[in-house]
């Protein structure tokens, strides 16, 4: 996880490719592209591993709110504040090479983070920065890399991707940090962060050329189009993405803590921590390839803010007896919101300067709403000495989202300009 008309790119589209073809990207040979899904896949593991960590550790390493409140918001708020560089990023290196070095700024972040709370916090915020590069350039990778019938696929074997390695490393963190040490605990992530960069490693040797635009490549959409901050599309991906990560992020950092408030073990609250990140994968997965398949997403906008709201319902009415059950349909509602936005990118978006724009306002805005939630629910908490108000408070706030994303769904132009629509 992106003026005013909806479109996927068909087979004639001028935009470059990052090998100088419109047509070379979608014909590889099948080493190179095995290499290329080899890659996505590994730098897809990483995009959530070093976070979620935080909320299974947090009742065995014996971390006060404080502490956990603000490694659960500096993701978001890095991720924020960053995600311009994403598409500078793009515009010095190409997508390839941006990749690649933000994949380098992950092992550098994940390097830092067992040493001590200080290697911590500052090993997270460059994890955050890293990772803001990679959502802001993976939809515009996707876009030019794969046929527009193939978007939905890839966007879920993202989500896929980085729910699995996310579910991993969280089911191992409590039982590591209980037989040695939480700065072992962390260490787990360096590993897949190192194979990242190897997996993207092959891609520094696609050519990289960005022919100048004329009137005949970009077309009229690119050269009369508004600013994406001026247009009512790109706030509403920045309401249905900033309102989805806020309930990610909050979600993330506090579930184990619920539930250990509840009466559960802290085992059996990192178990479920891993339930939720494998409904992640699964939602993220499932998700993006159905909506893509359509012109109109908003039924799904409108299905994920459901599912999640159905999951904190649950949470709120029975947080110990159906923990698991919970936890697995928040997590497939919340997997399908995050991996549903970049489709949402890639389909309102006209070409890949658009799709870059969109991705990045809303991500830079959505990240920055999405920082206010873990502390908001901890203020919640504090004030009322219960979950109740924080997940009402959430599920307030799937029923506005809900409404605000409407126009991010769909765009009566669509048949017109998507043939694969028709």
């Amino acid at each position: 996880m992106p003026p005013t008309t909806a479109t996927v790119t068909p087979p004639s589209d001028p935009s470059p490719s990052p090998t100088g073809s419109p047509a070379a990207a979608r014909h590889t040979a099948p080493a190179a592209g095995a290499l290329l899904v080899l890659g996505f896949v590994l730098l897809s593991l990483n995009s959530r591993v070093a976070f979620g960590q935080v909320g299974p550790l947090a009742p065995v390493a014996g971390w006060g709110p404080g502490t956990v409140t603000v490694l659960a918001l500096l993701p978001a708020l890095c991720m924020g504040l960053f995600a311009p560089l994403g598409g500078l990023a793009r515009r010095r290196l190409g997508e390839e090479r941006g990749l690649f070095h933000a994949s380098v700024l992950l092992v550098v972040g994940t390097l830092l983070r067992p040493l001590g709370l200080p290697g911590l916090y500052a090993g997270t915020a460059l994890v955050a920065v890293a990772v803001a590069v990679v959502n802001v350039l993976i939809p515009v990778w996707v876009r030019a890399r794969f046929a527009p019938r193939r978007i939905g696929t890839m966007m879920g074997v993202y989500a896929l991707s980085m729910g699995v390695g996310s579910a991993v490393v969280a089911a191992l963190v409590a039982p590591v940090a209980q037989a040695w040490s939480w700065p072992a605990a962390i260490a787990l992530a360096i590993l897949p962060a190192v194979l990242a960069v190897a997996g993207m490693a092959p891609q520094l040797r696609v050519e990289r050329r960005m022919p100048v635009p004329t009137a005949a490549t970009a077309g009229p959409a690119a050269t009369a189009r508004r600013p994406v901050g001026r247009t009512a599309l790109a706030w509403s991906l920045t309401a249905f993405f900033g309102i989805q990560t806020l309930v990610f992020y909050t979600t993330l950092a506090w579930l184990p803590t619920l539930l250990v408030d509840a009466g559960l073990s802290r085992t059996a609250a990192g178990t479920d921590q891993a339930v939720l990140i494998l409904g992640l994968a699964v939602g993220g997965f499932l998700v993006p390839v159905l909506a893509a398949a359509r012109s109109d997403q908003r039924p799904h906008i409108l299905a994920v803010a459901a599912v999640c709201a159905l999951g904190l319902t649950g949470l709120l009415l029975a947080p110990a007896g159906g923990a698991p059950v919970w936890a697995a349909v928040l997590g497939i509602g919340m997997g399908g919101g995050q991996a549903l936005a970049g489709v949402l990118y890639a389909r309102r978006g006209t070409d890949q300067d658009h799709v870059a724009a969109l991705s990045t306002m809303a991500q830079t805005w959505g990240y920055l709403l999405a920082a206010t939630g873990p502390a908001l629910a901890s203020a919640l908490h504090a004030a009322t000495g219960s979950w109740t108000a924080p997940l009402l408070a959430l599920i307030g706030l799937l029923l506005a989202g809900s409404v605000l994303s409407m126009r991010a769904g769909h765009d009566a132009t669509a048949r017109r300009r998507d043939p694969s629509a028709r």
